[in-house]
């Protein structure tokens, strides 16, 4: 049998009408020839509102316990999402991370699958059903529940489907692709209906919230297609993204981030950052990913600023010294104030005020990518 893996996200799956489109794709999927295995996301700000009723409960919340709380989102909509396909008549079943296979190591909020073992996955497609897992969990080899930290249902569903040899995974969501930039933000970004992993890979490292960095990681390694479509859309004309290589491009995403200045050495904080998201320590600061981070509280000096990085990404040469200074001549005569700027071989970055990154972006954009 030719298996398909598909992720839905919490957007996709946010209220019960929803739930009913994603049931009603599912099973066109399988109607098409196909064995469906679902990866799904809690509904709608289920896990954002977890978090803050534990930090209303306590003011250093366990991360054990946080994962105990937080996997409940997931195990919800997987229930709802099989009971919804029962009912279009095509047999479903759902399982929790534990119970597909996906063993994790012990780091709580942030767990790396070490391996996938889907024997109950395998026995209920050879039986006809479509199985619907819940993302963003596993098992570690001491039994405890764990979490992959944010995004990853993303990561669940491409670790399924190299497990299960499946055809390609699609990464379903309210966007219907990938694009050039944000589409919100850039009027004129472009969608891309081919992008190399390579590619992929590149702006999922560097801010792509389309794409989840560890997944898209994990199916460069293992060669695993991908297509990033919309959920509305059952025609699938979204984003492939395949292993060959593609011509160089630009893309300009971005990223936020908090920079938080402290005073002593910062390195004494690194052990309260067990699971954070850091993307560099200086002298005086640290700057972390607000994606997944759980412990504001234990700042007691400055408040954190709100930052962000506009990176214009390239695949193949490396990047041009012209390139950096039209991205910075730009950002320069529209008087944004450019607070970092490095240069990649695969890519641009330019740190922002966070209430700067739209114009930014816009003219990363319209400088090196519209015309590229």
């Amino acid at each position: 049998m030719k298996v398909v893996v598909q992720k839905y996200g919490g957007s996709s799956v946010a209220d019960v009408e929803k739930i009913h489109e994603v049931a009603r794709r599912i099973v066109a999927t399988r109607e098409a020839g196909y064995g469906v295995v679902v990866a799904v996301s809690a509904m709608g700000n289920t896990t954002n509102e977890l978090l803050r009723l534990a930090r209303n409960v306590s003011r250093a919340p366990g991360r054990r316990e946080l994962d105990m709380l937080v996997s409940v989102g997931e195990r919800i909509s997987m229930a709802l999402l099989s009971m919804a396909v029962t009912d279009l008549g095509a047999p479903a079943v759902s399982f929790t991370g534990s119970q597909s296979g996906i063993i994790t190591d012990e780091a709580h909020t942030s767990a790396r699958i070490v391996a996938v073992r889907p024997h109950r996955i395998q026995a209920a497609l050879e039986d006809g059903k479509v199985v619907i897992v819940a993302g963003f969990q596993g098992v570690s080899r001491d039994k405890e529940v764990t979490t992959l930290g944010r995004g990853g249902t993303d990561l669940t569903a491409v670790a399924l489907a190299a497990a299960l040899g499946a055809e390609w995974c699609e990464i379903c969501s309210d966007v219907d692709g990938v694009y050039s930039a944000d589409p919100r933000v850039v009027p004129d970004a472009i969608k891309l209906d081919t992008l190399s992993l390579d590619e992929a890979l590149a702006l999922a490292r560097n801010g792509a919230r389309v794409l989840q960095a560890d997944a898209v990681a994990l199916a460069h390694r293992l060669g695993i297609e991908l297509q990033a479509v919309a959920t509305r859309d059952a025609s699938g004309n979204g984003t492939r993204i395949q292993v060959n290589q593609l011509p160089p491009r630009f893309a300009a995403v971005t990223s936020d981030t908090l920079l938080v200045r402290v005073s002593g050495d910062p390195r004494a904080l690194l052990p309260q950052l067990a699971g954070v998201d850091i993307r560099r320590v200086e002298t005086d600061a640290v700057v972390v990913d607000t994606r997944n981070w759980h412990d504001q509280e234990i700042w007691s000096g400055a408040p954190p600023t709100p930052i962000a990085q506009v990176v214009a990404v390239a695949t193949g040469p490396h990047v041009q010294t012209m390139d950096l200074l039209a991205a910075l001549g730009a950002l320069e005569a529209a008087e944004l104030a450019v607070l970092r700027w490095e240069a990649a071989p695969d890519s641009l970055r330019f740190e922002v005020a966070h209430a700067d990154v739209g114009q930014a972006l816009r003219l990363v954009h319209g400088t090196l990518v519209a015309h590229s």
